[in-house]
């Protein structure tokens, strides 16, 4: 088998290291010695792979996005119905990898970041159009166009509002607390549109495969 380099270990290494030490501090205020510290290499190694700090926290972002992704993939995957998949989105949103303090951490790093930063403000973009996407797509057959953008809306600004509310407080991620609210929100203004709640948010995801 072909023998793994040393860089892309490193990178890895990197990337969770910065999301550990944000999630320390709370904030962008971490410097890369501190972060290539934790990942056991030099900062000079860490500058030559990345660049500067807002280049290696883009790059732990990008990672954080990623897992988001396969985490909703492998959800939908096991969902039956448009409701459920939504659900899923949900639920991966407050998984255990994605609403933990040092992702919680990073996420708000993020938004700030984006009010100055042009590649952040992009990414971020990205980031909310796949997700406004793929709320519509699963609400549109269940109460029509309009009112799915409008759900949509509402449940993508549920779940930044609860991660900027968690980053903010002084206590652990409450996950449970977090999907029941934003679970509540859907079946709310799915029955105000007639459609009625949707399915038991655990019936579909029962059958997936342990974390």
């Amino acid at each position: 088998m072909p023998r793994v380099g040393m860089e892309p270990l490193r990178r890895e290494s990197l990337i969770r290291a910065t999301i550990a030490e944000i999630g320390r501090v709370g904030s962008l205020d971490v410097t890369v010695g501190r972060i290539a510290a934790r990942a056991g290499v030099s900062a000079a190694l860490a500058h030559h792979y990345f660049g500067s700090k807002d280049q290696i926290f883009l790059a732990a972002m990008r990672h954080i996005l990623r897992e988001f992704g396969h985490s909703v993939r492998r959800r939908q995957a096991a969902a039956q119905g448009p409701a459920a998949r939504i659900r899923a989105v949900v639920e991966a949103s407050f998984s255990d990898e994605q609403f933990d303090r040092e992702c919680v951490a990073s996420w708000l790093a993020f938004y700030v970041l984006a009010q100055t930063s042009p590649e952040a403000a992009r990414l971020l973009r990205v980031y909310a159009r796949r997700l406004d996407s793929n709320l519509v797509h699963d609400l549109r057959p269940l109460v029509g166009e309009a009112p799915a953008r409008r759900i949509a809306q509402g449940i993508a600004s549920m779940i930044d509002g609860l991660y900027i509310r968690c980053a903010l407080q002084d206590r652990a991620p409450d996950a449970e607390e977090a999907k029941r609210l934003t679970l509540d929100y859907l079946d709310v203004h799915l029955a105000a549109e007639g459609a009625g709640p949707a399915a038991d948010p655990l019936s579909d995801l029962r059958r997936l495969p342990a974390e």
